[in-house]
């Protein structure tokens, strides 16, 4: 068996049943289904999800600045030879 048929068996196989595509409107009612399962959160989980992101993301920025900062400097030192002008 060739590579290629291979392949083309295994997305035949993954696509379940008889390999027919889904129409639109059979698609759009499984994932309307779909999102009717999903737990959503509540306001006070979303306000606190959004703040601990937001602290995290502040914070990174913080490290990548210093980061930056002293590296900028440390180069600034090497490639000047190091002597203020």
């Amino acid at each position: 068996m060739s590579d290629s048929s291979a392949v083309h068996e295994s997305r035949e196989d993954s696509r379940g049943g008889d390999g027919k595509r889904t129409g639109p409107a059979t698609f759009y009612r499984q994932v309307v289904a779909e999102l009717r399962k999903v737990v959503w959160p509540t306001q006070e989980q979303l306000i606190t999800y959004f703040l601990v992101v937001l602290v995290f993301v502040l914070a990174m920025m913080a490290i990548v600045s210093v980061l930056d900062l002293a590296f900028g400097k440390l180069a600034f030192a090497v490639f000047s030879g190091g002597s203020n002008q």
